[in-house]
């Protein structure tokens, strides 16, 4: 399993890790593919946010450290070298300010722990990855913080791993139910075409054409009265990325029901979805039944981080 897995993950360019909650796995993930990729392959690491702190700054739990190999190409705010144990080499300085300094790419020298705080926008974090390849590295990765789904957008990322865990809620079944309707949006289809753009509203064009490009984010608000109206059936709307959907899981299932076809111009495909069962906060699920609820519920490799990656 690991081995296959790790050839599909291998395939992307650029990857992106993006969990629903804190403490739900992403980094346990990240150690996992820095420590199997191979001396021979060169990766590059940023992160939308701070990672890599021994204890997260929001909610005082304990985190695992980001332990790189050398080699390793790492875009992160100056002011986060000095927490680091790596002998670096500075390469490039981007530009790109966060509160914590311009992000800048070293070079591991040697082994060791590093703490990321990289870009926070999409255009920035497309030029750290392309700085990442003019520089000699195989694959680009990011870390990504708490509620930026903008992170599987196929202008970040080719290929995205979404974590998933106890922490999230002390429910299950909402664990399983809200992880999957972020999966389901992540997975929409990319559109073969695009609609014709009319003048005036969503309800105009798609009165016109059938369907309709919707320009920014597409809101329970919006569909909502298009499909009571019945403007929508067997219609099809494309949005820009995935992030721009902003549906219910009710809504999508409407959606579905009434055969909309539901589109994007960018995407890109989710890996994998792995789930942590032990909460950061004291309780955890168990471990068998949420494997086989999550399994049954997306169409992608299901990996347990804490037995599985360990």
């Amino acid at each position: 399993m690991q081995t296959q897995l790790l050839e599909q993950l291998h395939s992307v360019k650029t990857m992106s890790i993006v969990g629903m909650c804190k403490n739900a796995g992403k980094t346990t993930v990240l150690n996992w593919l820095l420590h199997h990729s191979g001396r021979e392959r060169v990766l590059g690491l940023t992160s939308i946010g701070r990672d890599g702190e021994s204890t997260d700054v929001v909610t005082g739990t304990e985190k695992p450290s980001i332990f790189v190999p050398a080699g390793t190409l790492i875009a992160t705010a100056k002011d986060m070298l000095r927490l680091g144990d790596i002998t670096q080499e500075v390469l490039m300085t981007t530009g790109i300010p966060t509160p914590v300094g311009e992000v800048v790419i070293v070079r591991a020298r040697s082994d060791g722990y590093v703490q990321l705080a990289g870009p926070s926008i999409t255009t920035q974090l497309k030029t750290v990855s392309q700085h990442f390849f003019d520089l000699g590295a195989d694959q680009s990765i990011i870390d990504g913080a708490l509620g930026r789904k903008s992170l599987g957008a196929r202008a970040v990322a080719e290929g995205v791993i979404l974590c998933t865990g106890a922490s999230y809620h002390m429910s299950m079944e909402k664990v399983v139910a809200d992880t999957v309707n972020i999966y389901r949006i992540m997975n929409i289809p990319k559109a073969e075409t695009l609609p014709e753009e009319v003048e005036g509203s969503l309800a105009d064009a798609l009165k016109k054409n059938g369907e309709a490009i919707v320009g920014g984010a597409l809101t329970d608000s919006m569909v909502v009265p298009l499909l009571r109206s019945g403007l929508l059936r067997k219609g099809r709307l494309v949005v820009k990325d995935p992030s721009k959907v902003l549906l219910s899981t009710d809504t999508l299932d409407k959606l579905a029901t009434r055969q909309v076809a539901l589109e994007t111009v960018e995407a890109a495909r989710t890996l994998c979805v792995t789930i942590n069962p032990v909460s950061a906060y004291g309780w955890r699920f168990d471990k068998d039944a949420f494997m086989r609820a999550m399994s049954e519920a997306v169409d992608a490799p299901v990996i347990n981080v804490k037995e599985e990656l360990a």
